[in-house]
């Protein structure tokens, strides 16, 4: 099975990343232990109060129908995500988080 490679935080999660997959290709790692350090190099997905939200859509000086095209969600749910009617969650909170350290750039 080909190891897919990871797109780590920092250039020596990278390295180490790199070095992790040589040695399950080698045989000396086995399939689940490199499925956890993957699931270990993935960045954490922080929960946005509705003032994050909307200040990452102005950040990208975008309208909130915009905002929602690229989520691919509803412009009502922008709305309710900045007004604390709803909190994002699941994909939805991952792609905002995306947004937040890579900006739209980074989810296009």
């Amino acid at each position: 099975m080909k190891q897919k490679a990871l797109r780590a935080p920092s250039k020596t999660l990278a390295i180490i990343h790199e070095t992790m997959s040589g040695l399950h290709k080698a045989g000396v790692l086995d399939r689940e232990t490199m499925r956890e350090f993957d699931a270990s190099c993935l960045a954490p997905v922080e929960k946005l109060a509705p003032d994050d939200i909307k200040s990452l859509r102005e950040r990208e000086r975008i309208s909130q129908p915009v905002f929602a095209h690229y989520l691919n969600v509803s412009k009502g749910t922008i709305s309710k995500w900045e007004r604390g009617e709803k909190t994002p969650d699941g994909a939805s909170l991952k792609l905002l988080n995306l947004v937040k350290r890579k900006g739209l750039e980074g989810i296009m």
